[in-house]
């Protein structure tokens, strides 16, 4: 299977809100992405499954959007440096497996929320996301990421330890949860990165995405 990296659109708004639901079941409901999508500070991206198409674009853009790969398609937004909004998708639309998105506040990208479909995860594709998101992030002149996540999620800390995230502190019951008419809280674990403009980070970045790329897959599509 083939997947690529693309920015999110408001097409896509179902299946994000979709997705949140089936990750986070007990912090419903999710974020407002008919918000998010038209927020200044917010960039959201998704991950599509390209064997899998949901519709076609008009006959006149379709040979066209074939021929570009993730990459390019990706690179090409990146430097339009703009929030799609109410914007129609161009081209052909594959089916949407996972996304990810963070806002940008002064030099600080603060990662909003990360998430793949249950059916396509322990493939690389969070890495993956990830790996857009610290670009985007760059592209976008920030010096450092921060997030919070669950102390119990030992999986995504290490991840995000793998990418330079560093534990620096914790929000006690950051995260709610419900079920039924029960409600329980889990402290955050707050992470950051170095001053991801460095020579040091951005060596080691590309290293983590190079190796991420041959286990992978190669560009332009990527195999995960």
């Amino acid at each position: 299977m083939a997947y690529y990296i693309r920015p999110m659109y408001r097409q896509d708004i179902d299946d994000v809100t979709e997705i949140d639901h089936e990750a986070f079941p007990t912090q419903w409901p999710p974020a407002d992405y008919q918000y998010e999508i038209r927020n200044k500070l917010a960039r959201y991206i998704v991950v599509c499954d390209d064997e899998q198409v949901v519709s076609q674009p008009q006959e006149e853009n379709l040979e066209e959007s074939k021929a570009a790969g993730w990459f390019t398609r990706f690179w090409r937004w990146l430097n339009n440096n703009r929030t799609p909004g109410n914007k129609t998708l161009p081209g052909i639309r594959h089916y949407v497996i996972g996304f990810t998105g963070f806002w940008t506040i002064a030099e600080e990208a603060h990662i909003i929320i990360i998430a793949v479909r249950e059916t396509y995860r322990r493939m690389g594709i969070g890495e993956l996301l990830l790996i857009s998101l610290v670009e985007l992030a760059m592209k976008q002149k920030a010096q450092v990421i921060t997030l919070e996540v669950r102390v119990s999620n030992t999986v995504a800390q290490n991840l995000y330890l793998k990418y330079g995230f560093n534990g620096v502190g914790t929000r006690k019951g950051y995260y709610i949860d419900r079920v039924g008419n029960s409600e329980s809280r889990e402290d955050g674990l707050i992470m950051t990165t170095q001053d991801i403009n460095s020579t040091e980070y951005q060596e080691r970045f590309r290293e983590l995405k190079q190796a991420h790329t041959e286990k992978c897959g190669a560009l332009p599509k990527q195999q995960v």
